[in-house]
């Protein structure tokens, strides 16, 4: 791909990312201020809609930022260390994928590659970019399984993007009226089903397989494709992982733990700021964000984890005010961006020493070869 190719890629996201986020700020300071014009005995229809924007983004900031303030400092604190946990959760998920693949990382040159890749997550696009620099560490730190330490980013991801739908799709039985009472809930929430079972599909064929059973010629036709050896051999790492009968269930109860932190960490905020949200909507809502927000769409999902959030607790049984919401989501964000700028600092810090180990790997390569 040439330089300028991926320079328009990259500067459409951030312009999406840009569009959705003002979208959703501008509607929300708009209606903010047309609450406060007729709570003054202000003739809002009046105005031109000039004088309305410029009404709304006068006051609509000064109402966010008294929203965002609000909170107390002690739920701000325990939000963060909730995101903490996730990340640390997830080198332990991510420590028995490598044990799988006979990869034995230390936890702390584990956790400082998560670090890293929670880093580059903060402006890449989606929320999980950071894993090609996770799956570019890792594959320096073997010289005879590089494709199989890949593998373990891929499989990572899987399982516990696997796991997040299936909690989802299981909290929406409890929320099914608030699911009924909603029709942008139903869109989503059919959309999050249909991905639940696409996912488990992918699943089952990667561990397990079936489809050169079926089609005796499929291995061939692999072999045949760019980088074919490449990705059989890719394939038969995946293999291995359902080979391992207690790999599924232990990987999965992690996530499922991974999973209940996050929503926890979105609680501790909510309480924090006084919203009366119900812990059960919130085990459906903050996983069908983070799901849909995870997608390639804009760098971080900045914008639309915004947009769904205000979709979601807008819902009349939950009835979050726009602008609470929108708050919730941002400070949900500023507890990442932490763990961000602490993995920015190890990589900033400890980046020489990637390097060093770079030389190192080549250097043993190199006698591998002429022994």
């Amino acid at each position: 791909m040439s330089v300028g190719k991926k320079a328009w890629n990259i500067a459409w996201r951030i312009g999406v990312c840009v569009l959705l986020l003002g979208w959703i700020f501008h509607a929300i300071f708009l209606n903010e201020a047309k609450v406060a014009a007729e709570r003054n005995h202000l003739p809002w229809k009046e105005l031109t809609r000039s004088q309305q924007w410029q009404q709304a983004w006068q006051n609509g900031p000064p109402e966010l930022w008294q929203s965002v303030s609000h909170i107390e400092p002690s739920a701000l604190i325990m939000s963060v260390l909730a995101v903490g946990l996730v990340l640390f959760v997830g080198v332990i998920r991510w420590r028995i994928v490598l044990e799988v693949q006979g990869l034995h990382l230390s936890w702390g040159r584990a956790t400082e590659i998560c670090a890293v890749a929670h880093f580059f997550n903060s402006f890449l696009l989606g929320s999980t970019g950071g894993d090609l620099m996770r799956a570019y560490y890792a594959a320096r730190e073997t010289h005879h399984k590089k494709t199989e330490a890949v593998v373990t980013v891929f499989v990572d991801r899987l399982v516990g993007l696997w796991a997040m739908l299936l909690f989802a799709s299981i909290m929406m039985i409890p929320n099914v009226a608030l699911i009924s009472s909603h029709n942008s809930l139903r869109a989503v929430a059919a959309f999050v089903l249909a991905m639940t079972i696409a996912c488990t599909v992918i699943v089952g064929l990667a561990f397990w397989g079936g489809v050169s059973k079926r089609w005796p010629g499929a291995r061939a036709r692999l072999r045949q494709l760019p980088k074919g050896a490449y990705l059989e051999k890719s394939l038969d790492s995946c293999r291995e992982f359902g080979q391992h009968p207690a790999f599924v269930p232990k990987s999965l109860a992690i996530s499922m733990l991974l999973n209940t932190l996050t929503v926890i960490q979105v609680w501790f905020l909510a309480k924090g700021m006084h919203l009366n949200i119900s812990p059960v909507a919130l085990m459906m809502i903050v996983p069908t964000v983070v799901l849909i927000a995870a997608m390639p769409i804009t760098p971080s999902g900045l914008g639309v984890r915004e947009n769904l959030f205000v979709l979601m607790l807008s819902a009349p049984s939950i009835a979050v005010p726009a602008t609470s919401a929108l708050s919730l989501s941002l400070l949900a964000f500023a507890g990442s961006l932490f763990w961000s700028l602490v993995g920015g600092i190890v990589y900033a810090t400890l980046r020489e020493r990637h390097h060093l180990k770079e030389s190192e790997l080549n250097e043993g390569e190199n006698a591998t070869m002429r022994a």
